[in-house]
């Protein structure tokens, strides 16, 4: 089976109407939700391919299958995050300096930065003795890369 489009999300639609509905997930890394083209499989084992037409991201809940009884979604593997918790505006612009002089994506939930893993901000973080936690953690959308070049 070829996906090609994204049919909707599940979080769209009404609670009974989702009953309905025998239920297939592929389980796709946050770092994949950027590829158009790619091969999984469902958790029913059944093998999919992925080839968007569309240039957009997949999210959690996407729907890439609807027939009249059967459905497949999108279900994102949790990441292993650093989740930072800075104490005021001071220390957040210090970390996010820090950070973005790495090139390091990142995502916000409220006031925590999230960042994905790494033992060397792991290090930074401890000597700079902001606040933080490492824990496993599903994210909605991939860490994205911002375009930049030092050369413009």
């Amino acid at each position: 089976m070829i996906i090609d489009k994204i049919v909707g999300n599940i979080n769209e639609l009404d609670k009974k109407e989702i009953e309905k509905y025998h239920m297939e997930k592929v389980y796709i890394e946050s770092a994949n939700l950027t590829k158009r083209v790619q091969r999984l499989k469902t958790d029913h084992d059944r093998e999919i391919g992925i080839r968007l037409r569309e240039s957009k991201d997949l999210q959690a809940g996407d729907i890439l299958f609807k027939d009249e009884d059967n459905m497949i979604i999108v279900e994102i593997v949790s990441d292993d995050l650093l989740v930072i918790k800075p104490r005021s505006i001071n220390e957040m612009g210090n970390i996010a300096h820090q950070l973005g002089n790495r090139h390091l994506p990142a995502q916000f939930e409220g006031d925590y930065m999230l960042v994905q893993y790494d033992y060397l901000v792991e290090e930074l973080l401890e000597k700079m003795e902001v606040p933080f936690v490492r824990e496993e953690r599903k994210v909605e959308e991939a860490f994205r890369h911002i375009g930049h070049n030092h050369n413009e």
